[in-house]
């Protein structure tokens, strides 16, 4: 027992005297019992956002990768609009042509990103078929974003309740996807990041949002 007690007692001041050390180094290991550094959030996710953070106030020009026949998509000039941008909230409208109603809304919280799709009138009322989306199982990956859809779209949409929707973000292209799995419904749009554009007239519903100065 008692050299137990005499093994406890050296880990004890050998602890102390690494602590003491790097104390004086200004750097405390992680290890220490003394230390409970707050730890810095360096994941997927969050390098994914902070890179789209530095496209705030920003215009950019798309075009159709992929999209069923007949949809309203082609031959529309497509624009998105980093409209605003915060630790935890992104709005990016996106219009088609003349049609200004849709906005995508992206919140950071605990490590994830929740995509929500608003939908509004011309009048800026909301559409019956709005806010749905999903949110990254995981923490993810810098250049990829993916939204599985969620309880509240399986219940907006019940069609969609097996839609998948990601992003993806490099120093040259912003790509918006959405595969209904099982099905032959796959769209995709890619924006060009490398030329910004002219700002777009608001997007419904959001005349008076104070716009941020660009950087």
């Amino acid at each position: 027992m008692k050299k137990l007690f005499a093994v406890f007692m050296l880990c004890l001041i050998l602890m102390a005297f690494n602590t003491s050390k790097a104390t004086k180094a200004g750097v405390l290991p992680e290890t220490s019992l003394f230390n409970n550094p707050t730890a810095i959030d360096t994941s997927g996710a969050k390098r994914f956002w902070d890179r789209l953070k530095n496209h705030c106030g920003k215009s950019f020009e798309g075009k159709i990768v992929n999209a069923p026949a007949g949809d309203d998509f082609h031959g529309k000039r497509l624009v998105m609009h980093v409209l605003s941008c915060s630790d935890d909230e992104i709005l990016i409208p996106f219009n088609v042509g003349d049609n200004r109603s849709r906005t995508w809304v992206l919140k950071y919280k605990n490590g994830k990103i929740e995509l929500k799709h608003d939908h509004r009138h011309e009048d800026g009322t909301s559409d019956k078929v709005t806010m749905y989306g999903g949110t990254t199982p995981n923490t993810g990956l810098p250049q990829l974003a993916i939204f599985p859809a969620d309880e509240e779209t399986a219940t907006i949409i019940p069609a969609a309740a097996n839609n998948v929707w990601w992003i993806t973000l490099d120093t040259k292209a912003f790509t918006y996807n959405l595969r209904r799995i099982g099905t032959e419904r796959f769209f995709s749009v890619s924006f060009d990041l490398t030329y910004e554009i002219e700002q777009p007239k608001a997007s419904w519903g959001w005349e008076g949002y104070s716009v941020p100065a660009k950087k």
